[in-house]
């Protein structure tokens, strides 16, 4: 089922995305309609969204003389302060060593999975307006990321040997 962008959500994201100097090169924004279509994934059940990030070199204001790191770091904290109070969690999160498989021209410093009980409960838990006011340092510090909705399937991790479960 499609579910359209209510008038708030598309507000908000139509203003991030603006405040972020739009979503070509460097989006850290998505676009209204990336979000319609994280919205058609399953509505009931868990989210995880995969983070790829990558970070300025120099932190812009209010967090100049900061790494672009250290910048997101102070994002970061509050964030997962707020997302975990509200039914999220942190799943894991580290720097990238390497690219093992692929060929591609991007690259990202870290990675992190954040897990959200359902695709509405990430929509609400991101509109909340403390986000924003922790978003200056995500601004200064980020500059570019990639943010994947992913679901949960047990078809890519069955042992072929078992036999499926009836449906």
């Amino acid at each position: 089922m499609i579910r359209p962008l209510s008038a708030a959500t598309f507000t908000f994201f139509t203003v991030a995305l603006l405040a972020t100097g739009g979503a070509a090169m460097g989006q850290i924004a998505p676009e209204p309609e990336q979000i319609e279509e994280m919205l058609k994934g399953p509505a009931e059940g868990p989210v995880v969204m995969v983070n790829l990030l990558r970070f300025k070199k120099e932190a812009d204001a209010p967090d100049e003389g900061l790494t672009g790191e250290e910048a997101y770091g102070r994002y970061g904290a509050q964030m997962v302060r707020w997302v975990t109070s509200q039914g999220a969690r942190l799943i894991w999160s580290g720097r990238v060593d390497s690219m093992v498989i692929g060929d591609t021209d991007e690259y990202f410093h870290a990675v992190a999975l954040m897990e959200y009980p359902s695709r509405a409960e990430f929509l609400r838990i991101i509109r909340d307006p403390r986000v924003a006011e922790y978003s200056v340092h995500r601004t200064a510090g980020l500059d570019m990321q990639w943010l994947i909705a992913t679901t949960t399937t047990a078809e890519l991790t069955r042992n072929p040997d078992e036999e499926a479960p009836d449906n």
